[in-house]
């Protein structure tokens, strides 16, 4: 979406009011003028103002909305309503939790940034990421990606031995904390 398509940060705020330390929305009163009649003004004034908004959770489990008409993902709308700008990234949720909209757990990230804060796969069987079971050659076997490529780190006897590398490969490549961490259930 092309940003002259976007909301400015000053009109999200006239429509509403965000808690950063909840991370919650909430829709403000809109004036006459922003109405055709008044009564569409009454009845939008007496439904919503007050009220939660973006309490819609997609598939993908982001809570959206729409402004005037069009939809939005809260924690972009979040970003640009706190920082007075539009994120020019991806949008981080630091601890997983994608509808945790405080703030302090979100941060405008390159894709590559953000896959370095990925939750351990469901399908993972060695319970970390990037340590896998070779059965060929009967060895644990560690793995990073960086920049767009994955990287061997080596084989190993043992799954301590794999998973030590790994966690030093993450260092090197600067992932963050919380990458590999289990996925809720939630």
């Amino acid at each position: 979406m092309a940003d002259k398509d976007l909301p400015t940060p000053e009109t999200l705020r006239k429509l509403l009011s965000y808690d950063p330390d909840t991370g919650l929305l909430t829709w403000k009163r809109r004036p006459l003028e922003m109405f055709a009649t008044k009564r569409a003004f009454g009845i939008w004034n007496t439904r919503w103002c007050g009220n939660p908004a973006f309490t819609a959770c997609s598939s993908n489990r982001y809570k959206h909305g729409k402004i005037l008409g069009k939809n939005y993902f809260a924690h972009r709308v979040v970003y640009a309503i706190y920082y007075g700008t539009w994120p020019t990234n991806q949008i981080d949720h630091i601890n997983g939790d994608k509808l945790d909209n405080r703030i302090s757990n979100l941060r405008d990230v390159t894709n590559a940034e953000n896959a370095r804060n990925r939750m351990l796969p469901i399908r993972n069987t060695s319970g970390h990421v990037g340590v896998s079971w070779d059965g060929i050659r009967g060895k644990w076997y560690s793995r990073i990606q960086f920049h767009g490529k994955n990287r061997h780190i080596g084989y190993f006897n043992n799954i301590e031995d794999a998973i030590a590398a790994r966690a030093d490969a993450e260092v090197k490549y600067d992932y963050h904390a919380n990458h590999g961490r289990q996925q809720s259930l939630a």
